[in-house]
C-alpha cells in the first residue's frame, strides 16, 4: 500500500507492508475508574482486599492517598492517585459508603489488580 505523508510541506509517498492477520486486541481498557467502571477485584482475600476492594487498574506507584480509614466517601469521589509513566490516574470510589481498609501508602510500587481500599 502506498500512502502520502508530508512533512514541513515536503510530501512523500511511503510504501506501507499491511499484514494478513490483525493481532488480537487487548479488550476494554478503563484508566481513570469511575461510578460506571467494574470494579476488578483479581486478588484473593489472602492476599489482602475483601469483596469491597477497590483494585488497581494497572500497575504504578500510589501518588496521593486523598481519604483515610473511617471517612465516608461519595460513589465517584476520588480514593487515591496513581503514577505509571509520568500519568496520573484517579481511582475513584465505585459506591458510596465508609472506607475501611487502605492497603497500601504513598509512594509504593502496586500491580495491576491489587487491592487498595476497601469501601463498604
Amino acid at each position: 500500500m502506498k500512502l502520502k505523508v508530508t512533512v514541513n510541506d515536503v510530501p512523500y509517498v511511503v510504501d506501507v507492508e499491511v499484514a494478513e492477520d490483525a493481532p488480537a486486541g487487548l479488550g476494554q481498557i478503563v484508566i481513570g475508574g469511575s461510578a460506571a467502571a467494574p470494579v476488578v477485584s483479581a486478588a484473593p482475600a489472602a492476599a489482602g482486599g475483601g469483596g469491597n476492594s477497590v483494585a488497581a487498574p494497572l500497575a504504578g506507584s500510589v501518588s496521593r492517598i486523598e481519604v483515610a480509614e473511617g471517612d465516608e466517601v461519595a460513589s465517584g469521589q476520588v480514593l487515591l492517585i496513581l503514577e505509571a509513566m509520568k500519568m496520573e490516574t484517579e481511582i475513584t470510589a465505585p459506591k458510596a459508603g465508609k472506607v475501611t481498609k487502605i492497603y497500601v501508602e504513598k509512594g509504593q510500587a502496586i500491580q495491576g489488580g491489587q487491592p487498595l481500599i476497601d469501601v463498604e
